[in-house]
């Protein structure tokens, strides 16, 4: 099975001794900085709804950018990322068959970078997928990226004779995927807290399950729905009653623990 999640918007710049690979759509994102570089500082704030710090920082990343970057210049993507999904993932403590695992199974979907890799190292960014960063592809970058994810998508899942792609991602991130061109069937896992009037997503602890998920099937090397349905990490547990073939309902207590 393939899993795929969204990136973060804070990142964890830690030096790291880690081989890294080369971003398969670098090229890609190349275009898309050059485009970047023509906003100016009220363009950037105004893209992302950034505070004038925020579109500082990002406005001198893009500067920065480099087309073929030097290694201590980047970070594996996996490490690098920092927010809610990743504090599940705990991508710092999986094996290095783990990690061989993730490289061919786990998917990261990424406004500037496509799709990457655990180990694709990346530059310091922020740029959501959900921007309207008009390109010569149309008016955001769900128009420049769509087909190109699909595409990719669909040969990583050939590659690894999966039929099932498991989205752990937003629906922000999720969104720049063309499904209809997908061949894999998609399954989507659903987080719920039970606060005693009936079973609610909390989007924090929901961020945090999606990760969690895919360490699950990287550690166990999950290959059917019966493997999906055993996840049980910190408390949450299969709901068969509110569940369908494509949408997999896992609740736990609120507050856990």
């Amino acid at each position: 099975m393939l899993v795929v999640i969204s990136p973060a918007k804070r990142l964890d710049w830690a030096a790291r001794d880690v081989e890294m690979t080369e971003p398969a759509m670098q090229d890609d994102a190349v275009r898309l900085v050059k485009t970047a570089r023509n906003l100016t500082l009220g363009n950037l704030k105004s893209l992302m709804s950034l505070s004038d710090d925020l579109a500082r920082l990002n406005r001198d990343r893009f500067q920065a950018f480099a087309d073929a970057p030097d290694v201590d210049t980047t970070r594996p993507a996996m490490l690098a990322f920092a927010g809610d999904t990743y504090q599940g993932l705990e991508a710092a403590s999986l094996s290095e068959a783990d990690v061989a695992y993730a490289q061919d199974h786990l998917r990261i979907l990424s406004g500037l970078y496509g799709l990457l890799r655990p180990l694709d190292g990346i530059q310091p960014y922020r740029l959501e997928m959900g921007s309207r960063l008009k390109t010569r592809r149309g008016a955001s970058l769900y128009d420049y990226w769509r087909d190109d994810l699909s595409k990719a998508l669909n040969a990583q899942a050939e590659a690894v004779n999966s039929d099932v792609l498991v989205n752990c991602a937003s629906q922000e991130y999720f969104g720049a995927v063309a499904p209809k061109a997908l061949k894999p069937r998609v399954v989507t896992p659903v987080f719920m807290e039970d606060k005693g009037q009936g079973p609610k997503i909390v989007s924090f602890f929901a961020k945090r399950a999606r990760g969690a998920m895919a360490r699950h099937m990287i550690q166990n090397q999950v290959r059917d729905m019966d493997g999906l349905k055993a996840f049980d990490a910190d408390g949450y547990v299969f709901q068969p009653s509110q569940s369908d073939d494509d949408r997999l309902v896992f609740v736990r207590p609120y507050p856990a623990g």
